[in-house]
């Protein structure tokens, strides 16, 4: 949530931060705004409610000359606290108008730190959490023990706010100077050759430089055009930051051509799938064994586990339900699939026996990381699935496997929840390797299918003309219902949340069996429902049951649309509309049903007139609880 750019160098600082604002968008567009220093004690500041069109508009009527220095700051934001007004959209600035600041996350002591500022005195323009940090760190650099010295009052104030938080600073005084801070939200520097960048992710620089450093929990960092220097909120210098090379190029942030990033990232996944499997099978005396990116937990350890909990958020939730089938499968190790936000209020039962599996998109998401935390307190191991290298949660778990997908700029997960539900089985066949309850000629022909699971990725991609076609007919519709049995049924859950997510609508998933216990009676005349069909060779009973229940739905009126494999004639005389995917094993089959409702929610929403990549209310990554 909240996009931050600073930028410190020899460029026009204006037009690298409005760029990297349009690249981060996707992070929160209730607001924008921009700070620039002049270099001769002047900070001019711009900002405007709305997408970032709206401050764009506003940068050009006031002219680019106001705007003239090499260094600044800006922010895209996703409310939090005062609503998405002008006088709360970011950077908000201290009396003097020399200082500025903004923020990702929440300071969850803001209450009475803003009583202390009104008390003494100091009037609080917006509704903002954020403002009370500038006016602490205005009044720490004018009088008291940091006075005159802008990094030891901002580290001042670091040291009194509670709360995950991303902070940057920058003063009129010292304007190739900007001095920023993490704690539990994200912070990345950008190294460049004479300058520097300091953002929310590395999307925001991968135009001028690959070379990153990603900040530890709770630090601090002070970047100018040649150097950055990082230290904890007390200012000691000895902590452990981690430089990396970015593995992606600018072109992997643009739309290539698409009308939105969710259409370039649905036809991405067969590459998204296929790179995330790259490098964990590797051959030896044996035949060959998976391997996961960072394992810090031993095989004796894998074997010793006797419950395991999946932790996530949103789609990674449904990938989580999806891990949950493969993992019992082929291990016989009972599986709990916990919403992250739940988790640790329930006060669930773990121990050093215990497995969590902790699944997040960013490695950032507030719950997920916070029960990560708790399962750590709780002397649990924790495997991290996630799409950042280097991001909090892998950094704080005992092994970590990456999905390889590159950057996804759609608020919608596509590719990196198909790469997650890739990544989960990895982790299914890695216990059953180790515990032994797979032989490692099985884990290698297990790997061989899901190996050749992106080619038939890519042949789905080829029914999006019929899909699109359908999810025109029903963009009128109020109501779209999801069935699903096994697999399938958390497959229909993420086809509703699409839909939800995007075209605003109301739609939910069922397990189908569940039908007759009281979600039939939602069904009447012309009622779109989805149907995600078991194949009829693997599941041959579940396939008879929901045949069945096709034909319960069809007889009030449902219109049906039917996800088949190819060849099961027996559902296309019940199928008004019928979709067919190739034919996979039964645990695989989700990365072949969950694209054409992709691309359903993704034709809806352009039918009805919505931004695909930007839904109303909803930003890229959950840094806030």
């Amino acid at each position: 949530m909240c996009g931050i750019v600073g930028y410190v160098g020899y460029r026009d600082a204006l037009g690298v931060v409005v760029d990297a604002l349009r690249r981060m968008e996707y992070r929160g567009y209730d607001s924008a705004g921009v700070a620039i220093l002049d270099g001769n004690g002047g900070l001019a500041v711009e900002r405007k409610a709305g997408r970032l069109a709206n401050l764009e508009a506003e940068l050009d009527e006031a002219g680019a000359e106001k705007f003239a220095g090499t260094s600044g700051m800006g922010h895209t934001r996703w409310a939090t606290h005062g609503a998405p007004t002008d006088r709360n959209a970011h950077p908000h600035r201290d009396p003097s108008g020399k200082l500025a600041v903004v923020h990702n996350g929440i300071i969850e002591n803001f209450v009475p730190l803003r009583r202390e500022l009104e008390d003494a005195g100091i009037e609080l323009l917006s509704d903002t959490d954020t403002e009370v940090a500038v006016h602490l760190v205005a009044r720490a650099y004018a009088e008291g023990p940091t006075a005159g010295d802008f990094t030891a009052s901002v580290l001042a104030v670091l040291r009194r706010l509670d709360g995950a938080f991303t902070l940057v600073f920058t003063h009129a005084d010292h304007p190739g100077t900007i001095v920023a801070a993490r704690q539990s939200t994200p912070l990345v520097v950008g190294v460049g050759q004479g300058e520097m960048f300091i953002a929310s992710d590395v999307t925001a620089f991968i135009e001028h430089t690959r070379e990153a450093v990603e900040l530890g929990q709770n630090q601090a960092v002070v970047i100018t055009a040649d150097s950055y220097t990082v230290t904890d909120f007390d200012g000691n210098s000895d902590v452990t930051s981690r430089p990396f090379t970015i593995d992606w190029d600018l072109a992997a942030a643009e739309k290539g051509g698409h009308d939105y990033f969710m259409l370039k990232e649905i036809e991405e996944q067969p590459t998204a799938v296929a790179d995330t499997l790259i490098g964990h099978f590797v051959v030896d005396e044996n035949g060959g064994r998976i391997v996961l990116d960072e394992q810090r937990l031993a095989d004796q350890e894998l074997r010793e586990f006797d419950k395991v909990f999946v932790v996530a958020c949103g789609s990674s939730y449904h990938a989580g339900l999806l891990a949950k089938y493969a993992i019992e499968h082929w291990t016989r190790v009972p599986v709990e699939v916990e919403l992250a936000s739940e988790f640790r209020y329930r006060d669930p039962v773990l121990d050093r026996s215990t497995l969590v599996v902790a699944i997040s998109q960013s490695g950032e998401t507030a719950d997920t990381l916070e029960a990560v935390r708790h399962a750590k307190e709780q002397k649990a191991r924790v495997l991290a699935i996630c799409n950042t290298n280097g991001a909090q949660i892998p950094r704080e778990s005992d092994a970590v496997i990456y999905t390889r997908t590159g950057p996804e700029i759609g608020v919608a997960s596509t590719k990196a929840f198909l790469a997650q539900v890739a990544a989960n089985y990895l982790v299914g066949l890695a216990l059953a390797q180790a515990r032994g309850t797979k032989y490692p000629d099985e884990v290698a022909r297990e790997f061989a299918e899901l190996e050749s699971m992106p080619k038939l990725i890519a042949r789905v991609l080829d029914t999006a003309p019929q899909v699109r076609a359908i999810a025109r007919e029903l963009a009128h519709v109020p109501t779209v219902l999801f069935l699903g049995r096994h697999v399938g049924y958390p497959v229909a859950l993420e086809g509703a949340l699409k839909l939800k997510e995007l075209a605003y609508m109301h739609a939910e998933g069922f397990a189908a069996g569940e039908l007759k216990h009281g979600p039939i009676a939602l069904i009447e005349d012309g009622l779109p429902v989805i149907v995600v069909m078991p194949s009829p060779k693997g599941r041959a009973v579940l396939h008879s049951k929901l045949l069945s229940n096709i034909r319960e739905i069809q007889a009030r009126g449902a219109r049906t649309i039917v996800i088949a494999e190819e060849g099961d004639d027996t559902v296309r005389p019940f199928a008004d509309d019928l979709i067919e995917i190739p034919v996979a094993p039964t645990l695989f089959q989700p990365l072949l049903s969950t694209v054409p409702l992709q691309i359903f929610a993704a034709e809806v929403a352009q039918a009805r007139g919505y931004d695909v990549d930007k839904p109303r209310n909803l930003a890229k990554s959950v840094t806030v609880e």
